[in-house]
C-alpha cells in the first residue's frame, strides 16, 4: 500500500475486484498484507506472467501491447492492464482470467483501468472485454453511466478501507470455500460471536497460583 503525503491514498486497481467479490479478503490482501496461494491463484498468476511476457503482436491489423503500466491522478488509482489493443477506433483493454466468468466483480476492475488509460490518452473509452481462460472465451464489458459509478463508489469504498485500516466482518458464505485465504480468514470462527468469545477468554484463564513451587 502506497502512502500519499500530498492527498489521499492511491489504490490499486487489483483490490477493486477483490472489493467487489468480498471487503473482508480485499484488506486481508491490501490493508493486513496477508496473501495465501491455492491452485486458483497460482493458475492466475502463471497465466498473467505468461500474458505480461509476451512481446507486443500485430494480428489482423490490430498491435497488441502487453502489461502497460496505468495510473489515474482524478481517481488516485495505479496498476497495470494485462492487454491493449490499439484498434481503428481507438484503444482496447482485454483483461485476462483464468476461471469463469462469474458475476461483474471483474467488470469494476476493467473500467478502472479504462479511468486511468482515458486519462492517461485524452480519450473516451466505450467498451473492453475480460478473456476467461477456463471457458476460452471474451466477454465484452460496456463502460455505460451505471459501471462508472459503480466503480467510482468501489475505488472511495476501498480508499476509505485502506485510510482507516480495519477488517470488515467475515462472510462465512459460498465465497469462502475456494478463497486462497479460508485458513487466515477464518470465518467459521470470527463470524460466531458466542464461539469467538469463548475462545478470546480461553486464552486468558488465570490459573491459580501453585505457591509450593515459588521461589
Amino acid at each position: 500500500m502506497e502512502d500519499n503525503d500530498s492527498g489521499p491514498l492511491d489504490v490499486p486497481i487489483s483490490a477493486l475486484e477483490h472489493y467487489s467479490y468480498c471487503p473482508r479478503q480485499c484488506a486481508l490482501i491490501h490493508v493486513e498484507q496477508t496473501y495465501e496461494e491455492n491452485v486458483f491463484t497460482v493458475r492466475g498468476r502463471i497465466a498473467h506472467e505468461r500474458t505480461d511476457a509476451a512481446v507486443p503482436s500485430v494480428e489482423r491489423g490490430i498491435r497488441t501491447l502487453r502489461g502497460i503500466p496505468l495510473w489515474s491522478e482524478q481517481y488516485g488509482l495505479h496498476g497495470k492492464a494485462d492487454v491493449v489493443e490499439l484498434r481503428a477506433d481507438g484503444p482496447y483493454l482485454v483483461e485476462h482470467k483464468v476461471g469463469r466468468r462469474r458475476g461483474r466483480h471483474a467488470d469494476i476492475q476493467l473500467c478502472a483501468q479504462a479511468l486511468c488509460l482515458e486519462e492517461m490518452l485524452g480519450t473516451t473509452l466505450t467498451a473492453g472485454a475480460i478473456f476467461y481462460h477456463a471457458e476460452r472465451r471474451r466477454y465484452e464489458v460496456r463502460f455505460d453511466a451505471a459501471l462508472r459509478s459503480e466503480t467510482a463508489r468501489a475505488i472511495q469504498a476501498v480508499r476509505a478501507m485502506l485510510e482507516q485500516q480495519q477488517l470488515p466482518v467475515a462472510p462465512n458464505d459460498a465465497r469462502c470455500r475456494h478463497c486462497s485465504l479460508l485458513d487466515v480468514c477464518l470465518p467459521g470462527v470470527v463470524s460466531d460471536g458466542p464461539h469467538l468469545r469463548g475462545l478470546q477468554g480461553a486464552l486468558f484463564i488465570a490459573y491459580p497460583r501453585d505457591e509450593a513451587n515459588e521461589d
